[in-house]
């Protein structure tokens, strides 16, 4: 096991340096995810850091990551061979490995079937699987959907206000923060089912990277007006806050995406999310490229086998 851990580390060392050149010469602080998963990864006392057996990849797109080569084409969940799941598996070494992944996958999806001949995506799981991830919760009430389908739209009307803003005002509240306060309900159960079906298991929520930038606009990239840039951003980091919750109410680990990935937005010099044109063999619209993948796996394989994990 000693041997083991060493090669695992050794090999993410290896994948900071290729995910420094891939992103093109960016400052160390933000290409290496290895600086950042000692905070990015969050954990309690009891650390478990034994070797996986098996694992299970639960979530919606941004686990699935479509069009990033080679896709798989086979459910139309359009799950990419070099998503975040399958490079896990493959640097840790993981031959018990299912990607139940999906793109436009809710939280209902992970008990109800998604697609014809796509079973839910808790049935993936077994009593003696050891590792879960899940990322999930951004297409939940269409938040997603309507934050990069539907809040452009009403950039032409208004350019530099903040009319989906505006829009999605309802009642006193906002109609998108307010359903993803219950989209955080909704994901502590998919955790509690997860732990009833896999009472061993170790459990990783993975949060949504920095879809919107801090500062600035990209209008050819993210058409939202300018005002609606900030609140873009306030929904972008409640999604993924949303999951730092849950974990936090259910004691499971939670892999901070959004700091690993500051500095990477659409707006970005190097992105590692996709603006508005769907490049194919490389990401859909608004969906991440594969150095974000890259990323995300080396931030799971930092929270296995760096910090290791809480026993069940």
């Amino acid at each position: 096991m000693v041997r083991r851990r060493r090669f695992v580390v050794s090999a993410l060392a290896a994948a900071a340096v290729v995910l420094s050149a891939f992103v093109g010469g960016a400052s160390s602080a933000t290409a290496s995810p290895v600086a950042a998963a000692a905070p990015g990864v969050v954990g309690a006392a009891g650390w478990d850091r034994s070797p996986v057996a098996s694992y299970v990849a639960l979530g919606d797109s941004y686990t699935a990551a479509p069009l990033v080569p080679k896709v798989i084409p086979a459910d139309g969940c359009v799950r990419s061979t070099n998503n975040y799941p399958h490079l896990v598996a493959r640097t840790l070494g993981i031959a018990d490995f299912v990607d139940a992944s999906c793109s436009g996958a809710q939280t209902e999806d992970m008990y109800t079937s998604q697609l014809p001949g796509v079973p839910a995506q808790l049935d993936a799981l077994r009593p003696d699987t050891q590792l879960v991830t899940l990322g999930i919760g951004g297409n939940d009430f269409g938040v997603f959907g309507t934050l990069v389908g539907y809040c452009p739209t009403l950039r032409a009307g208004d350019p530099t206000g903040d009319p989906c803003r505006q829009a999605m005002q309802q009642g006193g509240q906002d109609r998108l923060l307010a359903a993803v306060a219950v989209t955080q309900q909704r994901i502590v159960g998919v955790v509690d089912a997860i732990k009833a079906r896999a009472p061993h298991a170790r459990i990783l929520l993975v949060g949504y990277p920095q879809i919107v930038p801090t500062h600035g606009t990209c209008p050819a990239l993210l058409p939202l007006a300018d005002g609606d840039y900030s609140y873009g951003y306030e929904v972008n980091l409640a999604l993924t806050q949303a999951l730092q919750h849950a974990a936090a109410q259910t004691g499971v680990g939670y892999v901070d995406v959004w700091r690993a990935s500051r500095g990477h937005s659409i707006c970005a010099t190097f992105p590692w999310i996709n603006g508005q044109q769907t490049k194919p063999l490389r990401a859909a619209a608004y969906h991440p490229f594969l150095v974000e993948q890259a990323a995300v796996a080396v931030l799971v394989d930092a929270a296995v086998y760096v910090h290791g994990w809480r026993a069940a």
